[in-house]
């Protein structure tokens, strides 16, 4: 078995996607029993709430169902839990490395370090903005969770 956690501020907007995202690509590749899948924030503003619906509603439009999603708060056994932790951005990666055990450093990672096709290093906020913002963010975790879902087939492999 091999684990991901997806990592944003309040786990409402961008982790909650990357989530719903990478799930599905993981199931269509038949590797549900093989690759757990799971977002959390770096704070604790929206624990138990389900993920925006604006990103709930775009993301539906394209096939994902966020709905059974709720946000939770970053927890230090996270860090021995899942093999990958991926940061939204610079942020979170701060934030990550600054928690993580020693030993655990060698898991964070930015997310976009997975999407080739995009020179962004980093899942912009959609929180304050509009529809083309979460349009943007979707686009984006789609190629970098095709990338994620790439790195976990290794691991698989490897292991």
């Amino acid at each position: 078995m091999r684990s991901v956690l997806l990592v944003c501020t309040g786990n409402i907007c961008r982790s909650p996607t990357a989530d719903g995202v990478l799930r599905r690509l993981v199931r269509d590749a038949g590797l549900e029993g093989q690759v757990r899948v799971d977002s959390a924030g770096t704070h604790d503003y929206h624990v138990g709430e389900a993920p925006d619906p604006r990103a709930q509603e775009h993301a539906r439009r394209r096939g994902y169902d966020l709905s059974a999603l709720r946000a939770r708060r970053l927890e230090q056994g996270d860090f021995e839990r899942f093999d990958l932790i991926l940061a939204m951005d610079r942020s979170h990666l701060r934030v990550l490395q600054r928690l993580a055990p020693a030993g655990q450093r060698h898991k964070l990672r930015l997310f976009m370090e997975f999407a080739k096709s995009w020179e962004l290093a980093e899942v912009p906020d959609p929180y304050y903005g509009g529809d083309a913002g979460f349009e943007q963010v979707l686009d984006m975790i789609e190629a970098g969770a095709r990338g994620v879902l790439a790195e976990l087939r290794a691991l698989l492999k490897a292991s």
